[in-house]
C-alpha cells in the first residue's frame, strides 16, 4: 500500500528537518510579500500611527500654537464632557450624515457596478465618465454643488420650476442643507464604490450564475442569492472605509455651510477644524482628535465583530 500523498505546502511531519530549498524558497516567498506590502505599512505608520502619540501628548496641554504649550493634565477631556455645549450636537450631526450617506452611498455604487458590469462598446469611456467626481478636488465638487442648490439660480431648483415644484431653500435650512451635502457626498465618492464593487462582481463565479439559471432562478433569485454573498467581503470593506470617511467629512461643509444654517451641518471634524484654527484652542482639538480615533477604533472594532454573522469568504 502506498503512503497518503502530503498535500502541497504542508508542513513536513514532525522530526523531519526542513530541507535548505525549502527553507530558501519560503525565505524568498517572505521578502517578495514585504516587498509588495511594505511601502504601505510604512506609510501607514509614519502618517497614521506615529502622529498619535504625539497628539495625546498634546491633548494634556493648553496651547494656542504659537506660544509654548502649559500642562493642564485631563483638563481638557473633563471640558469636552461638561463644558462644550457643541460637543454634542457635533457628534449627532455626524452620525445623521454617516446614517444618510454610508448606506445610500453604497447602494449607489452597487447599481452603478451592476450597470457597468458589462461588455458593450464604450463601457470604458462610461466607467471613466462616473470616477471622474472621485479624483475632482473636493473644494472644486462643494463650489459646483452650492451652486447647484442655490434656491435663486440653481439648475435644481429651475429643474423643479418646470414641473410645478417650488424648490426649497437647499442650503439655508437645517434639514435640507443636511440633505445637500450628504447627496453631494454621494456624488463624489460613487465613482469609488462602483470601482470596488465592480472588481467584486467580477469575482463572482460565471459557474455559479449558470447553475441558477439552470434550475430555474430569476435574475433577482440569482442576485440574491449567488451574488450577494459572494460580495460581502467587499461590501463589509466599502462599509468600514465609508464609515472612517463619513466621521472625516470637512471640505464639502466648510465649502457649502460653513457648518450651518445655525448648527444644522456643524459636524465634529468641523467642531475640531475651528477650536484649532479659528479659536487657538490645540490642545483642546488634539484632545477631540484623540476621543475621535478612539470613536472610530471601536466602531471598526464592532463591524469587525458583527461581521462573523454575514460576511462570507470563499
Amino acid at each position: 500500500m502506498t503512503a497518503p500523498r502530503r498535500a502541497q505546502g504542508a508542513s513536513p511531519p514532525a522530526g523531519r528537518p526542513v530541507s535548505p530549498q525549502r527553507r530558501s524558497t519560503a525565505r524568498r516567498n517572505l521578502i517578495r510579500g514585504w516587498l509588495f506590502i511594505g511601502p504601505v505599512v510604512l506609510g501607514t505608520l509614519i502618517f497614521n500611527v506615529l502622529p498619535v502619540l504625539p497628539t495625546f501628548g498634546l491633548s494634556l496641554t493648553a496651547w494656542n500654537g504659537l506660544s509654548a504649550p502649559t500642562w493642564v493634565g485631563l483638563e481638557n477631556y473633563l471640558r469636552m464632557f461638561s463644558g462644550d455645549p457643541l460637543l454634542a450636537q457635533s457628534l449627532i450631526n455626524t452620525v445623521l450624515f454617516t446614517l444618510g450617506y454610508v448606506p445610500f452611498g453604497i447602494v449607489v455604487g452597487l447599481a452603478l457596478a451592476l450597470l457597468v458590469n458589462r461588455s458593450l462598446p464604450g463601457m470604458a469611456i462610461f466607467r471613466a465618465l462616473i470616477f471622474l467626481p472621485y479624483v475632482t478636488s473636493l473644494v472644486a465638487v462643494g463650489i459646483v454643488a452650492k451652486w447647484v442648490f442655490s434656491d435663486q439660480y440653481g439648475v435644481l431648483n429651475a429643474m423643479l420650476d418646470t414641473v410645478g415644484i417650488r424648490g426649497p431653500h437647499w442650503l439655508g435650512e437645517s434639514n435640507t442643507a443636511m440633505l445637500a451635502v450628504i447627496i453631494t457626498s454621494i456624488w463624489a465618492n460613487m465613482g469609488f464604490n462602483m470601482v470596488i464593487l465592480l472588481a467584486g462582481l467580477q469575482n463572482v463565479p460565471d459557474t455559479l450564475i449558470d447553475a441558477a439559471k439552470l434550475d430555474g432562478a430569476g435574475r433577482w433569485a440569482r442576485f440574491v442569492h449567488v451574488t450577494v454573498p459572494f460580495l460581502t467581503p467587499t461590501l463589509f470593506l466599502l462599509l468600514i472605509l465609508q464609515t472612517i470617511g463619513s466621521f472625516q467629512v470637512f471640505a464639502l461643509i466648510l465649502v457649502m455651510t460653513q457648518g450651518g444654517p445655525g448648527q444644522g451641518t456643524y459636524v465634529y471634524i468641523y467642531h475640531l477644524w475651528y477650536e484649532a484654527f479659528q479659536m487657538r484652542n490645540m490642545g483642546y482639538a488634539a484632545a477631540m482628535a484623540v476621543i475621535l480615533f478612539v470613536i472610530i477604533a471601536l466602531i471598526t472594532w464592532a463591524q469587525a465583530r458583527l461581521s462573523r454573522r454575514w460576511v462570507f469568504y470563499q
